[in-house]
């Protein structure tokens, strides 16, 4: 039976104007990166059909946060975790976050919690990743 794995999580945004960047803009610059990724037929380990950005939040009313939900499964994905981290923080440096939340489930090795949290108000395309916090759980294995 093969090893699989499923990651998920999302990546979120605030609504405020600040510095003189246009909510709309830092909207799409974040859609731009996400389309740009490889097409999910040429097998890479981001992809674009694993995002999904939902209506935004302005049309809920008196939320103030964008938030993108991405998730996929993989064969073993653990054996090539640096890999997947390296691209999705090389993502996330083109993009407008205040933070970013990856959940690795596995089948034999609990599930592990990946936080970023841009270092001021909010992260701007260009500026370092912000901080990383790894939680661990080892919970029963899922089926």
């Amino acid at each position: 039976m093969a090893q699989e794995s499923v990651v998920y999580g999302c990546i979120t945004d605030m609504l405020f104007v600040r510095d003189g960047i246009d909510l709309q803009e830092r909207r799409e610059v974040n859609q731009q990166i996400t389309d740009t990724l490889p097409s999910a037929e040429d097998w890479p380990l981001l992809c674009r059909e694993m995002f999904s950005v939902p209506r935004r939040a302005v049309e809920f009313g008196d939320c103030q946060t964008d938030v993108i939900h991405f998730g996929s499964s993989y064969k073993a994905i653990e054996h090539e975790w640096d890999a997947w981290l390296r691209l999705f923080e090389k993502m996330l440096s083109k993009m407008y976050w205040v933070s970013a939340t990856v959940h690795l489930q596995t089948a034999y090795n609990g599930t592990h919690t990946f936080v970023w949290q841009a270092e001021g108000d909010y992260h701007a395309p260009g500026d370092d990743s912000g901080r990383l916090r790894c939680e661990w759980l080892r919970e029963d294995s899922f089926a």
